[in-house]
């Protein structure tokens, strides 16, 4: 049985307040607000195993936010002397213990965290020291790739992110131009690879494919506004951000695009799309 993990548990008897499964490690109870509807005896049910207040070994139907060996970005519920609990989708909060912490947090505040069983106590407990638990091998993509981002945390430079699961990587502020929340995960690009095996990221795709990407959302929004836009190579970059959520660089490449393939009229308040036969 793994805990912290899905298991398939064979139900072994029922009881008032709910049905026993049996396990490699003793029975466990399945509370009966969590049994679903028409289980007997004898089925076999796909259940999440934890500890209860009481360490005791429990299972329950409900999704967590996070499973043991995966990041996540919970909420603070509440701070003790022993440490923070973290909202992590269960009844029984997860403990990120004082000496995981890496300053100290207050309630409703967000963090990512990495969570993991503690072999000592058996017990499953957040860490904020997440980059402990990234790979330590080279990454092994290459310039261009595209890779999932999970956006970790923010500082001064841009947003530290973790790259498929395994490695760190950077999107700079200069390289954002959408709002992130920590715990979102984005299709992005790598950018650089650098020596010390850390990646500089983008959300945009490099070089020319950037600009034929962006042409073809410039192109909908342009016929979903009726054929045109108050927005052109002389607009706001403020102005372009807010209705089409990319940058001005990104636009105007977007742009000179589609003037090139002769689909948009250029003005200099504003951007027609020539009529499509």
């Amino acid at each position: 049985m793994q805990l912290g993990d899905f298991n398939d548990l064979e139900v072994a008897r029922e009881v008032d307040f709910g049905m026993y499964l049996t396990s490699d490690d003793g029975d466990l109870l399945l509370p009966r607000k969590y049994i679903p509807e028409g289980t007997r005896v004898g089925d076999v049910v796909r259940v999440f195993v934890y500890r209860d207040s009481e360490d005791r070994l429990i299972a329950t139907n409900l999704e967590p936010y996070a499973r043991v060996g995966q990041f996540a970005a919970l909420s603070v519920r509440d701070v003790t002397p022993t440490g923070a609990y973290l909202d992590w989708g269960l009844e029984k909060d997860l403990l990120l213990p004082y000496r995981n912490q890496r300053r100290n947090l207050r309630p409703g505040e967000r963090t990512t965290v990495f969570v993991y069983l503690d072999e000592t106590t058996d017990r499953i407990v957040a860490s904020a020291k997440w980059e402990w638990f990234l790979s330590d091998q080279p990454y092994p993509g290459k310039e261009g790739d595209a890779a999932d981002l999970f956006v970790a945390e923010e500082t001064d430079l841009g947003y530290k992110v973790i790259v498929d699961g395994t490695h760190q990587g950077l999107l700079y502020h200069n390289e954002v131009f959408k709002p992130l929340r920590l715990g979102d995960v984005h299709t992005g690009y790598v950018r650089r690879v650098r020596p010390d095996g850390k990646l500089d990221l983008s959300l945009q795709k490099p070089g020319f494919d950037e600009a034929l990407d962006v042409a073809e959302q410039l192109l909908t929004a342009l016929r979903q506004a009726g054929g045109s836009l108050p927005l052109s190579d002389k607009s706001e970059p403020d102005d372009i951000y807010r209705r089409l959520g990319i940058s001005k660089k990104v636009f105007k490449k977007a742009l000179g695009t589609l003037y090139k393939r002769g689909l948009v009229q250029l003005f200099p308040e504003h951007t027609q799309l020539v009529a499509e036969s």
